[in-house]
Parts: structure tokens; C-alpha cells; sequence
């Protein structure tokens, strides 16, 4: 899509009505029931000029829907056997404890460590395996990406509007409005998210959006192509080669301006992919900073937190979830509920700075924006069932067990959950699956159940990237179980052209 669109809502001989979306953010003046005016004028040939109200923005056209198809493009539904999942091997007869991954680099060699060996699977078995999907199936995904991007702000929109629906998602009632200020100045600074699917016969169905999430990028900008490289892969296309770029770029256009401090575990899945994220960071001129001890963070004499050199952390990138924070505000207030309706985040306090006194200090600037708890949280499920009933991306998805749930099959999920930790899949009152941890006093909702597809008897989830919004890359979760977790393992994925993934 090119330039601005708006509809036109009445016509008259020297103007026209029109309502829009995003050319000015108010609310209309009572009694007006459109965005703004332009004017027209009639030419002596009968033809209708509208005046731009911008001098480097003309007007491109129309698009006018009538029964007439002489011009309209006709959309033809996809064939049901470009959704399938297929598994491939290399052909190439290489050593599996061979080097392929460059261990001079950091990113790299921390993986290796992590992975026990230059693999992407634990699986020895499934070493020198790859899964494809076709490209009609990858066009489907970019579009369920970009679509369900727009859908999930637009529910965060609605949550934030309507009180007693926030009221569900268990936030800490004295973060409200600072969420709701976080949404009103940084709406358009999230940098990026991860999609969870199901792919299908019938197309992909959406299980949630992590839009505050670290894991699984560098596997997919980084790690499945060297595999291809290693393999002699040349099938078709890579999933992730372009997300990198587009983190780059998103960074550059993000709205850091001094040292931004990347805040992380010792954990060595969350150092590779800090490592993964400051590579992409540095190339977009930014100057980072790893800090894995809240030890050598100080108060100093102005009351801001600055790191062992002094520094001031004023920009901050996290691998933790938003929800970790909150677990040290609700752990400080627990039982004292007046406590925290009276919590001060931005006062000077005594030992050295924790979690929630960085990410909620006013002063410094996070990364994902205090929104992305909202899109981030399983309720905003139900909502977007509420909103868009029957939307082809989503499942039915409800804050309580329904009859159509119950006989149907169901998912049962801890609204702020990580990992695929406390899920239950439930069909006919029989529990199929179900995960331990630590989100078992956690308020549920209950998803449609839609089982995963299998593969070799693998059961594969699709994970899809945005990127400032937009679909960036992909990759596959793979587990004997049907419950993917995050011990879960991946494979290299590739996308082929249609006639080669399923010849006619």
C-alpha cells in the first residue's frame, strides 16, 4: 500500500467528507461525524478536482467496490496441500561433530556452549534435518504477521479505554496509568515481537504474540542459515536471512541517543541472544553496554542508578519479561495492598538497585515499551475473540470455560505464562498434556484447542518475527511433546516455490 487512504463519506460540488485514521489523533468536536474536509471543484468537462491538503502528498485515486469485476483482482483461496509441513535431509555426508559455526565470536561460541556441540537440535538423529513450507504458505504467514500486529494494538487500544476489561489482566492497579502513558508517547517504538502458530490444512491459526520476548532470534537471523551453509542447503529460500537487517534498522530508528544498558541473566540462552541483539544494535550506531550483576548498579548523589563506570542508565534493553518486574512489586507489597496502591517508583532507596527500580524508573527509557504487558498478556486473547469473533487467524478464546469449549477441546493458560509453563490441553475431559511451573495461582483463560501438526513425530510450531511492525523472518519449534516449552528444540527451516514443495 502507497501513501495515506481514507473514505470518502459524502460528496458535494466544492467539497468532500472524509473519514481516517492516523492524520490527526483527536477526538471529533461534537456533532461532527467525519475527519476533515477538502476542497473541490468542477471542471467545464464535467471532471471533479480535489485539492491535497499537502504539497509533497498528492492524491493517488480511487478504489471504489461495485458488483462490476472488470478491473478487481480476484482472490483465489489457496489449495489446502500448500499448508502442509514436509522434513528434508542434506545429502551431504558430513561429520556431525564437525565446526560450522564461527566460535571467534561471542554469540556464536556462547550457543555452541549452550547446545553442547555445533547443532541447532538436541536430537542427533535430526542433525542434518530441515523442515519446508511452501510459498504460498510463507506469503500466508507475512500476512497473518502484519494483520495480527494491527489487530493486537488495536485490542491493546480497547483494553486501555475500557477499565473493567485491564481489570482482568491482573496488573498492579497502581501501574495503570503508567501504562496507559507508555501507550499514548511510545506506541509506535516497539521494536519487536514473535508470533506463536499453528499451521494447518486450512492456514494458520495464532496462539499468542510475545511482544516481550527475547528467545529464538538469533536461531533465526543467525544460526539456520550457517546450517544451510554447513549442509550445502541451497533449496529455496532462507526464513530469517533478513531479520538482522531489519533489526539494524529499527534501532536506528529508534529513539536512543546515549549508552543503552542490556539487561540479562548469566543464563547462556539469554547471553547468546543479548549478544545476537547488541551486534544489531552497535551496526545501527548505538554504543551498548551488557550488565549481567544488579550489583555493580549504584544510587548516586542526584538519586539515578548508574553502573559501575558511573554511567547513568537512562536507556535499557531487556531479556527479561516485564511480568519479572512486577514479581518484585508484588513480592515487596505482598499482603499490603495499600502499600502498593502507594508504591513510589522514583524514590532513592537503600542497597543497590533491583529490577523494578530500573524498568520503572521515569527517567529511563525501556525497551519494550510498559504496553507490550498488554498485547504480551494471554487475556488479550479473549478480548481479540470479543472484538474480531470468527477471524480466520484467531481461536475462540474466552475468560470462562464455555459448553462449544468444553466440547470441543480446549487449552487452559495462565494469562501472564511464560515458557508454555502451566498449560493444560483438555479434550472430552481427558487432560492430553499438561506443563508444571511456577504461574499456578495465576487467573486462566481457555483457547480452542488446535493441535500442532506433526511431522516425522515431531509436533511443529511456526514462530514468525515483526519487526517495528512487520513481518521480519521465521523459524520452527520442534518437541515429542504436543506442548512446545522453552527447552523445546529447533529445526532449520526453508521456503520453496509451490510447484517444487508439491508438484501438480
Amino acid at each position: 500500500m502507497t501513501g495515506h487512504v481514507a473514505i470518502v463519506t459524502e460528496v458535494y460540488a466544492d467539497r468532500i467528507r472524509l473519514v481516517e485514521q492516523n492524520n490527526h489523533h483527536h477526538v471529533w468536536p461534537e456533532g461532527q461525524n467525519f475527519s476533515r474536509e477538502l476542497k473541490a471543484q468542477i471542471a467545464e468537462d464535467g471532471a471533479y478536482w480535489i485539492e491535497s491538503s499537502f504539497a509533497d502528498a498528492p492524491l493517488l485515486g480511487w478504489v471504489i467496490q461495485t458488483d462490476d469485476e472488470t478491473n478487481a483482482v480476484i482472490h483465489t483461496p489457496p489449495r489446502k496441500n500448500m499448508f502442509a509441513i514436509h522434513m528434508r535431509e542434506s545429502k551431504q555426508n558430513i561429520n556431525p561433530a564437525q565446526s560450522w559455526l564461527n566460535i571467534a565470536n561471542e554469540d556464536e561460541a556462547t550457543f555452541v556452549k549452550m547446545m553442547g556441540g555445533h547443532h541447532l537440535t538436541s536430537n542427533p538423529d535430526n542433525y542434518n534435518k530441515y523442515l519446508v513450507i511452501s510459498e504460498t504458505a510463507a506469503k500466508e504467514l507475512k500476512r497473518a504477521t502484519n494483520e495480527l500486529h494491527a489487530l493486537f494494538l488495536h485490542a491493546t487500544d480497547y483494553v486501555l479505554q475500557h477499565e473493567e476489561i485491564l481489570e482482568k489482566f491482573n496488573l498492579p492497579r497502581v501501574l495503570w496509568q503508567r501504562i496507559k502513558q507508555s501507550w499514548d508517547n511510545r506506541r509506535n517504538e516497539m521494536i519487536t515481537g514473535r508470533f506463536d502458530f499453528c499451521l494447518h490444512d486450512q492456514g494458520l491459526k495464532v496462539y499468542e504474540y510475545n511482544c516481550d520476548s527475547a528467545s529464538c532470534y538469533m536461531e533465526c537471523g543467525k544460526v539456520q542459515d550457517k546450517w544451510a551453509e554447513h549442509f550445502d542447503v541451497a533449496e529455496g529460500r532462507s526464513a530469517g536471512s533478513k531479520l538482522h537487517k531489519e533489526l539494524v534498522e529499527a534501532w536506528r530508528n529508534s529513539s536512543v541517543k546515549g549508552v543503552l544498558h542490556i539487561l540479562q541473566d548469566k543464563d547462556l540462552e539469554e547471553t547468546y541472544h543479548a549478544l545476537f541483539m547488541k551486534e544489531a544494535m552497535e551496526q545501527a550506531g548505538i554504543s551498548c553496554k551488557v550488565l549481567k550483576d544488579f550489583n555493580t548498579l549504584s544510587w548516586n548523589a542526584q538519586g539515578q542508578i548508574t553502573d559501575a563506570e558511573g554511567i547513568e542508565v537512562r536507556w535499557v534493553w531487556k531479556t527479561w519479561a516485564w511480568e519479572t518486574a512486577l514479581d518484585q512489586l508484588r513480592e515487596e507489597c505482598e499482603q499490603d495492598d495499600s502499600r502498593m496502591d502507594a508504591y513510589e517508583f522514583d524514590q532513592v532507596r537503600t542497597g543497590s538497585p533491583r529490577l523494578v527500580d530500573v524498568l520503572l524508573r521515569s527517567e529511563v527509557v525501556v525497551f519494550e515499551p510498559l504496553w507490550t504487558l498488554i498485547p504480551s498478556n494471554k487475556a488479550i486473547l479473549a478480548v481479540l475473540w470479543m472484538l474480531f469473533p470468527d477471524h480466520p487467524f484467531l481461536l475462540n478464546t474466552q475468560f470462562s470455560l464455555t459448553n462449544e469449549l468444553k466440547l470441543n477441546g480446549f487449552a487452559e493458560k495462565p494469562i501472564a505464562g511464560r515458557c508454555g509453563h502451566n498449560i493444560s490441553l483438555i479434550e472430552k475431559n481427558t487432560v492430553l498434556e499438561a506443563t508444571g511451573g511456577k504461574f499456578e495461582n495465576q487467573d486462566v483463560i481457555y483457547q480452542e484447542l488446535c493441535m500442532l501438526p506433526q511431522v516425522n513425530r515431531l509436533n511443529i510450531q511456526l514462530c514468525s518475527f515483526s519487526v517495528e511492525g512487520s513481518y521480519a523472518g521465521a523459524c520452527m519449534r520442534t518437541d515429542n511433546s504436543v506442548l512446545i516449552t522453552g527447552d523445546s528444540d529447533l529445526l532449520p527451516m526453508r521456503i520453496i516455490e509451490d510447484d517444487e514443495f508439491h508438484p501438480a
